[in-house]
Parts: C-alpha cells; structure tokens; sequence
C-alpha cells in the first residue's frame, strides 16, 4: 500500500485503510517509496505468492507483475475494453451511459488492456451520480474478486482477450480536470446534467455567475432537466426554484456551492440571496 502521508489540519501522518485494515489482522505490510527497488523486489519474490491482486493503486513495473506464476490481476469499474483509465465512473455517467460494471483482468504492459476474466453489469439511473455508482461498483466489485480467486485457485477462469472483443471504436476513460467540468449552456440539457451527475460529488461541474457585477464560481451537484425555452446561461427565479436555460430546456438546480460558501440546497441559497444582478 502506499506509504504513510501527511493529512488534516495537523498534517499528522496517516496510514491507508488497506493498512489499518492489515495491521488490525495480523498482515505483512509493504509501503515501497519505489516499487522498483531492489530490496522490495527482493521482499516479494521471497513471499512466494501464487497471485497477486491490485486495487485502485499505482501502474506496477513488470518486475512486479510478472512474479506471481498465476499472474496479477486488476479489478477496474467498468466494462472492459471501453473506458480504459483513470475515471471509468465519470465517463460513463457523462456520456449518458445506462449501464456500467466491473471487470476482473490480467495485467500486462499496456494499462486497462490484459486479458479479461470477470464482468459484472451493473444499471446506471436517472438519480445515480459518480458517487452513488462507486459505491454499487464498490461492493459488486469485492464480489467479482472473491469469484475470480475462486476460479483461478481451481484453474477453471476464462482468459479473453480484449482485442476479440473490440468491434467499435473504444471510448476512453482520461483523467479529469478543471476543464472537464466547465458547463456550456449551449449544450442539451441532458448533456449538462450527465456533466453534472458525473462529477458529482467531486470534484463538482462548475460555471461562472455574476452577482451584482462580480464574478464567482458556481458549482452545481444536483439538478433536474424541466420542459420550456430560455436562453442558454439564463437564470431564471421562480417560487424559490432556481433554473439556468440550456439549448432546448431548463435545468432546475437542487444542490449547489457559491465560491467561498459550504454545499447548499438550492432554495436555501435563493431565499437568503440579496441579488440585484444574477447570470451565468
């Protein structure tokens, strides 16, 4: 696991839940700086493990990898081959997906792409966000690594190899940035939803407002899409509800955060908003 690292407000030094988690059961821990450094590799062959299994850490050198004679395997959330990389939950939820799933594989040289042994389907809904599908991810992807060790201790696991699989053009999985979660107007408003409820709960889509001629950053963590016509980026108050137009709609905000404020609901933001000048 990775080493012990400075957090909170004391910057006290804090171990991850995968060692606490070991240490309360007994369990060898290896925390390498460097995980192509002599002396670790030289802890781990002496081990003698038959598999190894990574979740969500680092990309391992193949002197690592290649040890275990059963190999090493990757649990990754989503349905290999398409999102390969780092925020698979994200992407999916953006691009308007309805399903996801995890996916239990061999690691190889290039990221995302061994051999597939497992896959779980798992529905994606009109409420779910980032958050809510990490955590049914979360849990059927335990499962699918307790039936993949199953299947591998026996010798009875499938081995596919992703390329047979590829019969369309890939959609990927890159790692977030601020860009990505900037809202354009002009865009559908189950486009900008999706955006939002794939970034939600972080790192948040955000826009730019102006409140009585100044600029703030405004995210958004929770909206609607409502029947009407507006004009992309305006903002419109009605009966404490607050909607932003897009291209062939409203969204109805539900949750937000002003710059420099805590997480709100949306109509507690309205009531208590002295606004003279109000617009994306």
């Amino acid at each position: 696991t990775a080493p012990d690292r400075p957090a909170g407000r004391g910057k006290k030094l804090q171990s991850s839940a995968v060692k606490k988690y070991a240490i309360a059961n007994g369990l060898q821990v290896l925390q390498p700086t460097n995980l192509k450094d002599p002396d670790f590799i030289k802890t781990i062959k002496i081990i003698n493990a038959e598999l190894f299994v990574v979740v969500a850490f680092r990309m391992l050198p193949e002197v690592v990898w290649s040890i275990p004679k059963k190999g090493t395997i990757n649990l990754h959330a989503s349905l290999l081959p398409n999102y390969r990389g780092a925020a698979p939950i994200n992407w999916a939820i953006i691009n308007g997906e309805k399903q996801t799933g995890v996916t239990t594989f061999f690691i190889e040289k290039e990221i995302d792409t061994g051999k597939i042994i497992h896959q779980k389907k798992v529905e994606i809904f009109e409420q779910d966000t980032a958050g809510t599908i990490h955590d049914k991810l979360m849990s059927e992807g335990a499962n699918l690594l307790i039936q993949t060790i199953d299947s591998l201790s026996i010798g009875k696991n499938p081995s596919i190899d992703q390329q047979s699989m590829i019969d369309h053009e890939l959609k990927g999985a890159p790692k977030i940035n601020k860009q990505t979660g900037r809202i354009q107007w002009d865009k559908p408003k189950e486009v900008v939803n999706n955006l939002i409820r794939g970034l939600s709960p972080y790192p948040g889509a955000w826009t730019n407002i102006e409140i009585d001629n100044k600029q703030f950053l405004f995210k958004i963590y929770k909206a609607s899409c409502v029947k009407g016509s507006s004009k992309p980026g305006f903002i419109t108050i009605n009966n404490n509800q607050l909607l932003i137009g897009c291209s062939d709609g409203y969204l109805k905000l539900a949750e937000i955060q002003l710059e420099g404020k805590k997480r709100m609901l949306a109509k507690e933001f309205v009531k208590g908003a002295r606004i003279t000048n109000f617009q994306c």
